[in-house]
This record gives structure tokens, C-alpha cells and sequence, in this order.
């Protein structure tokens, strides 16, 4: 029983231990709150996505408080109109 214990325990830090090692060396991102002790605040958030297609999609992205509208497709992504963090969705249409 002490001898499973132990094995278990070794695969335990052995694991910590190279995410650890990966997440430093930038080859691994976490999610999540341990993921975000210490770090930066993001300059990034994508607000919502519709899928128009299989392939085909709608972003919106706020990138440092202003908001994108992004078009993705198999051919890449076109930036369709952008609006202030703080502008309605009748101010973006007259940006068109």
C-alpha cells in the first residue's frame, strides 16, 4: 500500500513539475484563476462569436477598449467594423 502511494505521489510531482517547466518556457498556457496569479492583466477578450457556417464566423473583440467585428473564413479573417467599448450597436451600424 505505502509502496502505491508512493508511486503515485512521484507521478504526481513529476507532472507538476514539467507543466511547470513548460508553462516557463512559454510552450503551455493555463485557463483559470492558478493561471492568472501574477500575470498581466489580457489586452484581449474576445466578447462573443456566431457561427454563420461550419467555416464561416462572426467575432466581436475588444482589444484595449475597442470593439472589432471580426469576419472569419477558410480564406482568413477581414475586419468588417469596430465601434468604442462604450458605443451602442446603432453607432456601429452608422460606422458601417
Amino acid at each position: 500500500m505505502l509502496q502505491q502511494l508512493l508511486a503515485i505521489f512521484l507521478v504526481l510531482g513529476l507532472l507538476i513539475g514539467t507543466l511547470y517547466l513548460l508553462r516557463r518556457r512559454g510552450l503551455a498556457r493555463f485557463s483559470g484563476k492558478l493561471a492568472r496569479v501574477g500575470g498581466r492583466p489580457k489586452q484581449m477578450q474576445v466578447l462573443e462569436k456566431i457561427a454563420l457556417s461550419p467555416q464561416h464566423s462572426l467575432h466581436l473583440v475588444n482589444v484595449r477598449n475597442t470593439v472589432f467585428l471580426i469576419g472569419v473564413s477558410p480564406s482568413g479573417c477581414t475586419k468588417i467594423g469596430l465601434l468604442p467599448r462604450s458605443g451602442s450597436a446603432a453607432e456601429f451600424r452608422e460606422r458601417g
